[in-house]
């Protein structure tokens, strides 16, 4: 019994903070908070459901990687390339994205309302459904362009550009 016991706790804690992805593999949630990672290199990494809040990832690479329900709330994203990323439902809050690479990024049900996108690169990017202020989604309008491979949608029509 007690080693019943014993063991029911010790498997709690060690499947805290792990999820299942879409592909039955275990994925554990990371915390990245006010963490200094400039030109870290994400590529090609599931982090599903991990934080980033207020951290400084200027220059990193998360291309091809698994972001969803990522915050990245307040962080400092220049020039990060999230070429090929899945942000569905992440937290872009508050982030700054001057000069990212969003080329054939998914960002479906993200919410972005006060982020900064200046001079991002925005073709083939999925913005269905993203919360975002009236002038960034008229300025990202003046550089949509392109169809996302993976959802198929227009970069102008996912941003309502009329």
């Amino acid at each position: 019994m007690v080693l019943l016991c014993v063991g029911l706790l010790w498997g709690g804690l060690f499947w805290q903070g792990l999820s299942w992805n879409e592909r039955g593999s275990i994925a554990q949630a990371a915390d990245y908070n006010r963490e200094a990672l400039l030109e870290h290199d994400f590529s090609n990494q599931d982090l599903t459901d991990s934080s980033f809040t207020k951290a400084n990832l200027r220059q990193s690479d998360f291309s091809n990687s698994n972001l969803q329900g990522v915050s990245f709330f307040g962080a400092n994203l220049e020039r990060v390339n999230f070429t090929n990323a899945n942000l569905t439902n992440a937290t872009l809050d508050s982030a700054r994205l001057v000069d990212a690479n969003l080329t054939n990024a998914v960002l479906e049900g993200a919410f972005a309302f006060n982020a900064q996108f200046d001079r991002a690169s925005i073709e083939g990017a999925d913005f269905t459904d993203v919360l975002l202020r009236d002038d960034v989604q008229q300025k990202l309008c003046q550089s949509a362009k392109g169809t996302n491979p993976t959802t198929g949608r227009d970069t102008a029509e996912t941003l309502e550009c009329f």
